[in-house]
């Protein structure tokens, strides 16, 4: 067998930092793990997203001689990410299940528009520079007027970047031909809502992912040159980050058979400088799940992401939101040096506080709330979220929790779990806690597909790790 089939090398090119995992393909061992600061062309060409990636492979190399000659799989969220934007028919149906599906896409939301396209929205589209649309609307059969003219809109304005149809699938031989003859970039895929009260989100997730390999990554421009074996950026990612790390959540929580079970219902919150994203598998109880007033269906894959929460961009909005007054200066101080690395106790300190606020509020947000209420069919549970009271186990991730130690853990993830808040909110009442130190979810996430098991073997590290917290 040779040394490339033997060994992975997994790399997420990401927006602060490019992460690289050497994993053993026979046992699903972490073989070695580096970082490197990612960098970006500039004004003046200089700059190389593999610049990172090359600082990170002679990093593998040096703890393990196999990491050159093995194969690669990438995964990115550099230059942006992936931006959305969602067209649909009205507010609380179409529109909204498009931006449920581009978030477990793992797209960055950048705009919803509903009610038809017209000069305005056109104008607001431009603006949001969004590397895919989209474009949904109406129950299969049902309507047909909006998704249409909102595809003949854009054919006539004409729209260049590429289109994901998601819509009625009665429209789509017509919006195919209006997108044709304006030579709009569009994927097909089956409807989001082919009924009301019925989400379906893989085949557009399959869809968009298609469109960011095909057009978005090599539109960005990240990269001119070819790494040592003369693979381009471009050849090397297989997703867009979070889509890949919700796989590998996915693949956590549920296993692949009988024999290689997952860990139950997951929830992980990534605390990032700019977002906080949570990702959730929770199993739907039939029995439990009576959403009569939800006209979107609750998934049991879920992700979310919270634009105004984060460790330095977003650092003043998190403690405003928290309503922290006692740490605004220093959420100014991280809002203008987001570089910044605590160097005494005291900055540490209010790492730690930023964190709890922004944990804690992601989770309020992807969770909602609960309530019993008086309807025509009786007493019913109304809820506004996922229901994450019953998940067993918790992972946190980012920088402030993986160099943090257990009272980062202690400080941040636990204040988060209970079953004695007020209001209502469904937040995880007893859940075993632990962090993703070596960044194995997205490295699981792109093996998943090729390797499932030593995808399993190097996930269930988190089901199993040694400093989870009782």
């Amino acid at each position: 067998m040779s040394t490339a089939a033997t060994s992975v090398v997994c790399v997420d090119f990401g927006s602060t930092f490019t992460k690289a995992a050497l994993v053993d393909l026979a046992t699903g061992d972490l073989l070695a793990s580096a970082s490197h600061p990612t960098t970006l062309p500039d004004a003046a060409g200089d700059g190389d997203v593999l610049d990172g990636y090359d600082a990170c492979m002679r990093a593998l190399t040096e703890q393990d001689p196999r990491a050159p000659e093995s194969d690669v799989l990438a995964c990115s969220s550099a230059g942006g990410g992936l931006r959305i934007a969602v067209v649909g028919n009205e507010e609380l149906v179409t529109a909204e299940a498009g931006r449920r599906v581009a978030l477990s896409s793992g797209g960055k939301v950048v705009l919803v528009l509903h009610g038809g396209l017209d000069a305005d929205k056109l104008v607001a589209l431009r603006q949001a520079e969004p590397d895919v649309v989209l474009l949904v609307g109406g129950t299969d059969g049902g309507n047909a007027e909006v998704l249409e003219g909102d595809a003949a809109f854009l054919s006539a304005a004409p729209w260049a970047g590429p289109v994901v149809v998601a819509g009625n699938v009665d429209s789509q031989p017509l919006v195919a031909e209006l997108l044709a003859e304006s030579q709009t970039p569009y994927v097909l895929a089956d409807n989001v809502v082919p009924r009301i009260g019925v989400l379906a989100p893989d085949s557009a997730r399959r869809a968009i992912r298609e469109i960011f390999l095909s057009h978005v990554i090599g539109g960005k421009h990240l990269s001119s040159r070819t790494d040592s074996r003369g693979r381009a950026f471009t050849d090397l990612v297989r997703g867009a980050t979070p889509d890949v790390v919700l796989t590998g959540v996915e693949l956590l929580a549920r296993g692949l058979d009988d024999e290689h079970p997952g860990a139950g219902d997951v929830v992980v919150v990534d605390v990032g400088g700019a977002t906080t994203d949570v990702h959730s598998v929770v199993e739907l109880d039939p029995e439990e799940s009576r959403l009569a007033r939800e006209v979107v269906a609750t998934t049991p894959v879920t992700r979310t992401v919270e634009g105004d929460l984060g460790m330095r961009w977003s650092a003043i909005s998190t403690v405003e939101a928290a309503g922290r007054d006692d740490l605004h200066v220093a959420a100014v101080r991280r809002r203008e040096q987001p570089d910044l690395l605590p160097a005494d106790a005291h900055e540490r300190d209010a790492d730690l506080e930023i964190a709890a606020a922004a944990v804690r509020i992601a989770l309020e947000r992807h969770a909602g709330r609960s309530k019993v209420v008086v309807s025509p069919e009786g007493r019913v549970v109304e809820r506004s979220g996922k229901d994450l009271r019953e998940v067993d186990l918790l992972v946190g991730s980012g920088g402030v929790l993986r160099h943090g130690g257990p009272d980062a853990v202690r400080r941040v993830l636990l204040p988060a779990t209970g079953d004695a808040f007020e209001g209502g909110w469904q937040l995880p009442r007893d859940p075993e806690v632990v962090v993703d130190r070596d960044y194995v979810l997205a490295a699981a996430g792109l093996l998943a597909e090729q390797h499932p098991l030593a995808a399993h073997r190097l996930v269930r590290r988190l089901a199993t790790a040694g400093d989870r917290l009782p």
